[in-house]
Formats: structure tokens, C-alpha cells, sequence
């Protein structure tokens, strides 16, 4: 079944699925169900099965899921059976901290490249990757072949950084930077931005 054809917000989920059947394999499980997947999850049993029920059978009714069999498809739906080169482009506290993130390289991202315009970073390593300024952003990206940016730089330098990356053919943009920003059709965007999520809790604060 054709990606567009399945509603993003079951696409959102299959990390989810991913993750806990992940942590269930290094607790030693080898099947589990529906049921306590969804209790490890808070999402009903029913969602789970119908959200799967998109790709294909992948367990039997009173035998549950083979827990490698399922993260392996899982792994294949998402497309991190292989791994995804990265570029981060703003190396300010978020940048330092995305290109010293131990957490990519097991599950799909490895961060090959690092940009920003300050003239006191350029050249400084992190991590033994060299800082790179960003006005040479586009030809190493695009000679790299890379796919995947993680954007971290100042609100008034968001969108154009972003046309930057577009040009460079980056397909995929993870934004740091509080603001909403514009892209070309064939191009996703998702936004992580601490202060939403608190403002949504507090609403539920007195």
C-alpha cells in the first residue's frame, strides 16, 4: 500500500510501536500482543490492530506478534533498516547537543554534517566532525547526497536557511526553530518546539 494512502497520524504512531517493541527485545520478550502493547502505550488494543492492519497481517488471534518479526517490518515500513545520513545546521546549544546525541546511530540516522555562520565555530570540531560554514551548506549536501536536516538556527534565518536546504535537495526537515516555515510540495517538515508542548499541558494545569 502506497505511503499516501495511509493517514499520517497512524504513520505517527509506528515509532511508537517501534520503540516499545525494541524495548521489549532488550527485556528478553519474544511475543506480545496487541493488548499490552497498548497498555505500555495508553492506545486501545483496537487502534493498534486497525493502525497495522494497514501494512499487512502481522500476528494470529490468541497467538499475539512475534516481537523481531514485527520490529523487522516495522523497521522496513518506516525505511530505517538502513541508515540515513544527517546534516545539522545551526551548532548553538540545540545543534551542540543533536550532533553529540549517542541515540541516532541504533536506530536508523547517523549525523555526517554540521554547518553554522558563526566564524567562532567554523572549523571547531564536535564530536570529530568539523564545523563547516554555511555558505558552502548546498554544494556539501548536495555532494553527500543527504536527505535529512535538523534545523536549529534563529527565527529570522528559518526560512531561508530552509530554501538552502531545499536547493540542496534535502527532502526531510526536523525545525528547532520556533516558527513555522514554508516548503516546496514533496517535502516534509516537523516541528519540535518545547513550548507548545508545555503550553498544551498546562491547559490542563489550574
Amino acid at each position: 500500500m502506497e505511503d499516501k494512502m495511509v493517514p499520517n497520524i497512524v504513520v505517527g504512531r509506528l515509532p511508537l510501536y517501534l520503540r516499545t517493541l525494541q524495548l521489549m527485545n532488550q527485556e528478553g520478550r519474544r511475543v506480545t500482543s496487541s493488548q499490552e502493547l497498548g497498555e505500555r502505550l495508553g492506545i486501545s488494543a483496537a487502534q493498534i490492530r486497525k493502525d497495522l492492519s494497514q501494512f499487512g497481517e502481522f500476528g494470529k488471534q490468541g497467538t499475539g506478534y512475534n516481537i523481531d518479526f514485527l520490529t523487522d517490518k516495522l523497521r522496513h515500513i518506516l525505511h530505517v533498516f538502513k541508515v540515513w545520513d544527517v546534516a545539522v545546521v545551526g551548532i548553538g546549544d540545540v545543534g551542540h547537543a543533536l550532533a553529540r546525541y549517542q541515540g541516532f546511530a541504533n536506530r536508523g540516522f547517523r549525523i555526517v554534517l554540521l554547518f553554522d555562520n558563526s566564524p567562532a565555530k567554523v572549523g571547531k570540531l564536535v564530536d570529530n566532525f568539523i564545523i563547516q560554514d554555511l555558505s558552502s551548506m548546498v554544494a556539501q549536501i548536495r555532494g553527500a547526497g543527504v536527505q535529512i536536516a535538523m534545523l536549529s538556527v534563529p527565527v529570522d534565518q528559518a526560512q531561508v536557511v530552509t530554501n538552502q536546504l531545499v536547493e540542496a535537495g534535502v527532502k526531510s526537515i526536523l525545525n528547532y526553530a520556533p516558527i513555522n516555515i514554508t516548503v516546496p510540495s514533496g517535502v516534509r517538515v516537523q516541528y519540535i518546539d518545547p513550548v507548545l508542548h508545555l503550553q498544551r499541558m498546562t491547559y490542563y494545569l489550574e
